[in-house]
Formats: structure tokens, C-alpha cells, sequence
């Protein structure tokens, strides 16, 4: 079998993999799941390609999943990027952690706080936003009312 071949049967690592594809912390984790899995022409690789592809909420990852879908010959539609949060209430989540500082911390604090406490918010939108995250991380800490 050629490299560029996909395979029919399951990977050994599948079940890593499935778990990787789901782990909102670290879409970087479900984007290098999206590719191996993009790489079997299996029922469930499949299955979780389409779950990526219509559920994740970094847009990257779910034009991957489209792309290894297409590639396996499957019928799909490319992704819609939406206008929405990708995480509802994050503004709401923000302004709590930036109530929960002292009035005086800085963006580096404030930066530092997201990551500890909400992960998933940190992430999700460092992969949406890309090279602008820092920019646009700080423009929201700073439009942030809490008084």
C-alpha cells in the first residue's frame, strides 16, 4: 500500500485519537487527531471527521475535517464560518475573571488568569483568532467593564 492510499481499517491509536478530537483544551490536539484520522477510510474515523467538521469551534479544525472528508470521497458541504462566539456567555466569563483581580493587574495578569481558569475559552479562541489572539484578547480586557 502507497503512502497517498487511505487505509480501511482502524489505527491502533484510535481510541487516543477519539479522545483527541474531543478535547476542547487544545485544538492544535484536534487538529493533528483530524489529520491522522483523515488518513482511514474507516466508518468511525469518519463518523468523528464529520463530528469535527460541523461541531468544533475553531473554524480551522473544522475546514481540516471537510478537507479529509472530501479526500476520502465523502459527500460534504464546506463548513460556514459563523459570526457568533464560538463559546457562548464569553464576555460574561471575562468579566468574572477580571471582577476576580485586583483593580490595578495588568493584561499580562488578566491573560494569565484566562488561561488558568478557562482553558477552554483561551484556547478555542487563540485558535479562532490566530496571530490576532493577543490583540484582540487585550482590546476586549480593556473595553471590560466590571464596576
Amino acid at each position: 500500500m502507497s503512502n497517498n492510499e487511505t487505509k480501511a481499517q482502524l489505527p491502533e491509536n484510535f481510541n487516543e485519537l477519539k479522545k483527541s478530537v474531543n478535547r476542547m483544551s487544545n485544538w492544535r490536539a484536534r487538529l493533528d487527531a483530524v489529520e491522522e484520522l483523515g488518513q482511514w477510510k474507516h466508518r468511525e474515523a469518519i463518523e468523528l471527521l464529520q463530528h469535527s467538521m460541523s461541531g468544533d469551534p475553531v473554524y480551522s479544525v473544522q475546514v481540516a475535517a471537510y478537507r479529509k472528508l472530501e479526500a476520502l470521497g465523502e459527500d460534504v458541504t464546506m463548513p460556514k464560518q459563523k459570526d457568533e462566539d464560538p463559546i457562548k456567555g464569553t464576555k460574561k466569563i471575562l468579566v468574572r475573571i477580571k471582577k476576580s483581580l485586583p483593580e490595578d493587574h495588568s493584561y499580562e495578569d488578566f491573560k494569565e488568569k484566562v488561561k488558568k481558569m478557562r482553558i477552554d475559552v483561551y484556547d478555542t479562541y487563540e485558535g479562532e483568532k490566530g496571530t490576532d489572539f493577543d490583540k484582540w484578547l487585550e482590546q476586549t480586557w480593556s473595553e471590560l467593564r466590571t464596576r
